[in-house]
């Protein structure tokens, strides 16, 4: 009670674990100056890339857990403790969630002039060629890829994995017609999509996103149990005196409240969601399930 009191006498420092410019740091930066106006102390930004995320989280578990180092991270998160054999952190035991700041589902889309028009059309031509056909996502791992696999394991398809460094050369060769078939986070596809250079055939979702109205959603078209988003969320290391954690959730939820934190989420193709800590922590858990069963089911490894 103390602590929370006299909270907070110092700056604090929020953790990315990818290089400035993708959306953990775009949130992060957000995150930083509402809580800087709401705190009364300097927020500051570290980004520490690296290792698929590893270097930042793992940084982020070794810091001391007074509310004064906080982790902003994406779905590697979830992602990273069952796709790399010895990850730096422990989800569980190193982390309070705090909440998930917004999230965006994945998107199946193709060259314009690939025969299939839709999924089942996709389904039904993949079937009757087996081994000709591949789709890209941006590199190992990511959720892009666990959501091509997801797709390949639960409809038991022939595609293979073409990864790639990254959604820019992505979609350079899906655009080249290289590799015909992708699939990656939303706001990397959703120019492409809009001006008619790819064909977005779902989104993986239950319903449409507004960004996209005219894609159809996975669930939607009948194929259930293939969710799959991309969150970006925050995080304090284990130990946060509750006093804090309440106060960094109150002035967090004020701030993705703010009309221009909302604007900023939606031009980076994010939907909005602010839940409690218990929830986001039941989040965390059933992400890391789901992640696992397809990294292991699909024998996928990157070290």
């Amino acid at each position: 009670a103390a602590a929370a009191q006299q909270y907070p006498s110092r700056p604090l420092r929020i953790i990315v674990p990818f290089a400035p410019g993708g959306a953990s740091d775009v949130i992060a930066r957000l995150l930083a100056q509402k809580l800087t106006e709401s705190l009364g102390q300097t927020v500051v930004v570290d980004n520490r890339p690296g290792a698929g995320a590893n270097i930042g989280i793992g940084l982020a578990a070794r810091a001391p857990g007074d509310g004064y180092t906080l982790l902003v991270a994406s779905s590697a998160f979830t992602v990273n403790p069952t796709l790399y054999a010895k990850p730096p952190y422990d989800p569980y035991r190193d982390f309070q969630p705090v909440t998930c700041v917004g999230s965006s589902p994945n998107i199946l889309a193709v060259h314009p002039t690939f025969p299939s028009k839709s999924v089942k059309e996709l389904i039904e031509l993949v079937r009757s060629q087996p081994g000709k056909h591949n789709y890209s996502s941006p590199g190992a791992g990511t959720t892009p890829h666990l959501s091509g696999e997801m797709f390949r394991l639960a409809l038991k398809l022939d595609l293979r994995h073409v990864p790639y460094n990254g959604a820019g050369p992505q979609v350079a060769s899906l655009i080249a017609g290289q590799v015909p078939i992708g699939f990656a986070s939303v706001p990397s596809f959703a120019p492409q999509v809009k001006s008619g250079q790819l064909r977005g055939l779902a989104v993986t979702a239950e319903k449409r996103m507004s960004l996209l109205p005219e894609v159809p959603a996975l669930g939607e078209l009948g194929y259930k149990g293939m969710y799959a988003d991309t969150f970006q969320g925050v995080f304090a290391p284990a130990g946060i005196p509750k006093g804090v954690l309440s106060r960094l959730h109150g002035d967090i939820m004020k701030a993705l409240a703010a009309p221009d934190v909302r604007e900023r989420l939606a031009a980076i193709a994010m939907e909005p969601v602010g839940n409690t800590p218990e929830a986001f922590t039941a989040q965390v858990k059933a992400d890391i399930a789901r992640w696992g069963r397809v990294i292991r089911e699909g024998n996928i490894k990157v070290d």
